[in-house]
């Protein structure tokens, strides 16, 4: 069985940001809060700050699958680019409105500020995992057999 890697960086791209996306999103998310000494507030901190790099990280890979696949030339759009499609569409949802939507429930809080409950966490989360099984799906299918 030979196995034919047409777009090599994509691949790799793609898989580093589902890592990113697991080693943040799905652990130091919630660990950070269960370490020794850290408060709501300065957990807030870490997160606001982890997570808005983690969210430049994707840009850049997003950007680099992008390139790779358009330098390398794309064979029309096909159903498997939906794969792609969607995270990277949630990608600039999350950048244009719901990071800067919890960034500013993340200072209320941090400022001391009584915060109305809010669904913004679980649309993250969501996100989250719909993004990481698009890439699983969409980096497996840029393998052929």
């Amino acid at each position: 069985m030979n196995i034919i890697v047409k777009y090599p960086i994509a691949i790799a791209a793609v898989f580093i940001w589902v890592g990113f996306l697991g080693g943040i999103s799905f652990m130091e998310a919630w660990l950070k809060f269960r370490a020794p000494g850290i408060t709501l507030p300065l957990g807030l901190g870490i997160g606001r700050l982890v997570f808005n790099m983690l969210n430049k990280v994707e840009l850049v890979l997003a950007i680099i699958i992008l390139g790779s696949m358009l330098y390398q030339g794309i064979d029309g759009f096909q159903w498997k680019d939906l794969f792609f499609l969607i995270p990277f569409l949630l990608l600039i949802l999350q950048t244009v409105w719901l990071l800067p939507a919890l960034d500013a429930r993340a200072e209320m809080h941090i400022q001391g500020q009584d915060v109305p409950a809010s669904s913004l966490h679980f649309y993250y989360a969501a996100i989250e995992v719909i993004k990481v099984v698009c890439l699983m799906i969409f980096g497996a299918n840029l393998f052929k057999l």
